[in-house]
This record gives structure tokens, sequence and C-alpha cells, in this order.
């Protein structure tokens, strides 16, 4: 029979396991909107709302930190192999969301850039790359929230249509620099704008697969198809 102590230890590292889930949804929503606004600024060329949303940026790595102190505290009271998982698994998702602040945060930055030349078409195009990396993470948070390894596995799978899009979008910002000098510097920033938002997408999938060892363990993940064949380096 558990002695009240027992109780009162198990409780309270339910408690605390509760609270981390809460603080690693708060962080992911918070980059969730991050992105969204980033790619609203970007549409709507605002300097003003860009330069909040760069400021904005530590909050999610204030977040970050307590999440990070709070599994510390978890990983003292000598937790069963499960809630080493879950340990685990917190410490590399809050590492993933807080590198999507930052790619939403240079997004802001670049548009700043951006801003200084007339618009382009193009910029349709990482909008749309942007809304489906939006989607990813939204839908990825969820899976974690709702303990869903297949909802993860999905999101793992769609980072493929996210690759063929940046590729496109890759080649056709290439194929207009060269036809036209005026438009390399606009360009490049977009380039590197579409790279942050094929870097938040290889984020969300490392969310995802963390899900599948959240509620699987070691388990083999079925293959994962890569279409990205655009060379640049993240920014």
């Amino acid at each position: 029979m558990n002695s009240p102590m027992h109780e009162h230890i198990v409780k309270s590292f339910d408690e605390e396991q509760q609270r981390l889930l809460q603080e690693l949804q708060r962080m992911g929503d918070m980059a969730a909107a991050q992105l969204e606004a980033a790619l609203d600024v970007i549409e709507r060329r605002d300097d003003r709302a860009a330069a909040r949303i760069i400021d904005n940026d530590e909050a999610i790595d204030t977040l970050e930190h307590e999440v990070s102190h709070d599994v510390m505290r978890l990983a003292l009271r000598g937790p069963m192999a499960r809630d080493l998982r879950e340990i685990l698994a917190a410490l590399r998702i809050a590492a993933d969301i807080e590198r999507i602040g930052d790619y939403a945060a240079n997004l802001a930055k670049r548009s700043l850039a951006l801003n200084l030349s007339p618009p382009l078409p193009q910029t349709r195009g990482l909008d749309a790359l942007g809304r489906l990396a939006l989607q990813q993470v939204r839908d990825v948070i969820a899976a974690y929230r709702d303990r869903d390894a297949e909802a993860a596995q999905r999101v793992r799978a769609r980072d493929a249509e996210l690759d063929t899009l940046h590729t496109g979008l890759f080649r056709e910002l290439l194929t207009y620099m060269m036809e036209d000098a005026r438009a390399i510097t606009p360009c490049t920033h977009l380039l590197f704008m579409a790279k942050n938002l094929e870097r938040i997408g290889d984020h969300a999938t490392n969310i995802a697969e963390n899900v599948w060892f959240l509620v699987h363990g070691e388990g083999l993940l079925p293959p994962r198809e890569k279409r990205d064949a655009a060379s640049l380096p993240p920014a």
C-alpha cells in the first residue's frame, strides 16, 4: 500500500510534468504566432511591426530557459524510463521551438532590408512556403500536446512538400536574378528568407520525431522522403 508521502511525491511529479507540457505548448504557440506575424509584415511591408517581432523573440528565449529549469527539477527526482523519455523529448522540443522563433525573427529582420527595394512578385511564393511551414508548426505542437504519434508522422511526411516548394522558389529566384541584375539584392534576401522557412520545416520534423520517440521509445520511424535540391546554406 502506498504511503501518503509516496502519493504526495507522485502527485507532485505529475503536476510538474503537466506544467512542463503547458510551458512547451505556450512556447510553441508563441513561435507559431511569431512566424505568422512575420509572414504578415513581409506582405504588408510594415517596418514597425517587423521591429516588434524582433524584440519579442526574447520572450521565447526566456521561456526556453524556464523549460530547461523545470526539466532539471524533474530529472533530479529519479524518474522511471517513461518519465526519462518525457524529459529528454521536452529538452529537444524546447530547443527546436526556440530555433523556430529565431528564424521567425530573422524573417522580420530580412523584411526590413527587403522593403528598401520595390515589391517582387516572388514574395507570393515565399508566402505560400511560409503558410505551409506555419501549418507544420501548429500541427506538430498539437501532436505533442495530444501525444499523437500518428499525427506527428503525418507532419514528418509532409516535409517533402515543403522541400518541393522551397526548391521551386529557389530556382525561380535564381532565374529572375540572371534576367535582371537590379533584382539581385532583393532576390538574395528572398533566397535566405526561403531557406529560413525550409529550416523551420526541418525543426517541425525534429519535433515530430521526438513525439514519436516519446510515445514509442526507440522504435524505428518509417523512411522519410527528402526533396530539397536547393544548396543555399542557412542564413
